[in-house]
């Protein structure tokens, strides 16, 4: 499954760049998000609680920065494991540019998922992928206090 977006954050990119940096902020961005944290310079641990309709699993992994290009991008891979219903992982790259005084964020993930949840459908996952990434900018934009304003797809 494929999702992508921009946006349009009426805050200057550095100040993005320490948001999409910052655990507290993230894990308030992130809906279900009960932990992250960083192990190392570019992994972190979290867990978060997905609402899939029927079941709400909650999945346990890591989190993976490569490509680090400071201010300006990387990609960003996770891989967990929501116990009986199998694994799901995901990648997105995600680029900050300047635009004004504001910040254009553009990124473009690819998800799967294995196992039992699979046999959900694809539609309740996708729908599901896609609350979380819509959920996770609205949210994002609120915990640094600037709006937010969504382009439409990368």
């Amino acid at each position: 499954m494929d999702f992508g977006g921009r946006y349009r954050i009426a805050a200057g990119r550095m100040a993005v760049w320490a948001a999409l940096n910052d655990p507290e902020m993230l894990k308030a961005a992130i809906p279900g998000c009960s932990h992250i944290g960083w192990t190392g310079p570019e992994t972190l641990d979290l867990a978060i609680t997905v609402n899939l309709g029927v079941v709400k699993p909650t999945f346990k992994g890591e989190l993976v920065l490569s490509n680090v290009v400071p201010a300006a991008s990387y990609t960003l891979a996770g891989k967990g494991k929501g116990g009986l219903l199998g694994l799901a992982e995901g990648a997105a790259d995600i680029v900050l540019t300047d635009d004004g005084t504001q910040t254009l964020l553009a990124f473009a993930a690819k998800g799967g998922a294995s196992g039992q949840i699979m046999k959900l459908g694809k539609a309740v996952i996708g729908n599901s992928a896609q609350k979380i990434i819509d959920g996770f900018f609205e949210r994002f934009a609120a915990a640094m206090g600037a709006k937010i304003e969504p382009l439409g797809p990368a």
